[in-house]
């Protein structure tokens, strides 16, 4: 009796190097000697030694005037006042709820930082603590802002844009935060016809893109995309959810597409931003949505949106 045999290369086999190029910034291993010159200071991710200052982690060095830090390509987030987020609800407390960002300590979102249903400028009472799960409860996935960092490290968030709330219908996708390339705007509205928030904590959410009155078109790296409050709506103050309306199989089938493509350049070690996404999207629609988690398939994605990059720049 025949069977299917399917013939796949060896992970160790596969040269990524090829996706690296001679642009991509140098890597720097613990221990290794970054600067021996004298009148640099040592930032995050170095250390002194010899009057050498070396990296302390595995990452690239990023040095901002006669500053010199290494960022390193895996770890836990370290947040900045104004990032982008998407998170998860792990706790209702009194005032405020806990929440993951994916930080070495959980976050926290008072409810003082939120908009009220209804959009109301007020000072929260008794009421309002008593409602606090009506609003938000525990597996509640939400995007924010960093409104402050403590000394402690726990990131303050705020919800008070109308652009931010609880998400509805969607996924999430996970990746390294360091994969993430910061942009001026991290929601996006993509042609293919889903919208995608790029959390620079390494979450990421896809969802099916919903019009709002009010529609325009914006211009950005040469693409045109619709502008519009996919999950928010102001009369209900970021907390309304449709979750009722069905998905098209064509929309699921769009999301799932997405997400395998963004699998696909994480694997590859790729920064993720809306260009490298959409292209890696186009390339992809040769392939089943299944054959897109194979490691031939990654590689290929992955190799032919590094060249399309490449042409742009």
């Amino acid at each position: 009796m025949a069977s299917n045999v399917m013939i796949r290369l060896a992970s160790d086999r596969v040269n990524l190097s090829l996706l690296s190029g001679d642009s991509n910034p140098r890597l720097f291993t613990p221990g290794e000697v970054i600067t021996s010159q004298q009148g640099y200071m040592r930032g995050h991710g170095t250390y002194m030694e010899d009057e050498d200052i070396k990296s302390s982690v595995a990452g690239v060095m990023v040095q901002v005037n006669k500053l010199i830090t290494v960022k390193p390509l895996k770890g836990r987030y370290v947040g900045e006042i104004g990032d982008v987020i998407v998170a998860r609800v792990i706790d209702v407390q009194q005032k405020r709820w806990k929440v993951d960002t994916n930080s070495r300590l959980d976050s926290i979102l008072l409810l003082s930082s939120v908009n009220l249903p209804g959009g109301e400028l007020r000072r929260r009472g008794v009421e309002d603590e008593q409602q606090m799960r009506k609003y938000l409860q525990e597996g509640d996935l939400i995007s924010a802002e960093v409104q402050n960092v403590h000394s402690d490290g726990v990131l303050s968030l705020h919800t008070r844009s109308l652009k931010y709330g609880k998400l509805g219908q969607g996924i999430l996708v996970k990746v390294f935060p360091s994969l993430i390339k910061r942009r001026k705007t991290h929601f996006h509205n993509l042609p293919c016809g889903a919208s995608i928030i790029l959390g620079n904590n390494g979450f990421i959410w896809i969802s099916p893109m919903v019009s709002t009155e009010g529609e325009g078109k914006d211009k950005c790296n040469g693409l045109l995309f619709l502008r519009c409050n996919i999950l928010y709506f102001s009369e209900g103050g970021g907390f309304t959810q449709n979750l009722e309306e069905s998905i098209s199989k064509q929309d699921r089938e769009v999301i799932s597409r997405l997400r395998n493509c963004i699998l696909a350049l994480a694997n590859c070690k790729m920064l993720l931003y809306d260009t490298s996404i959409l292209y890696a999207y186009e390339e992809s629609l040769k392939y089943e949505v299944h054959e897109l988690l194979h490691q031939e398939a990654m590689f290929d994605i992955a190799f032919l949106t590094q060249h399309k990059l490449r042409l742009q720049e």
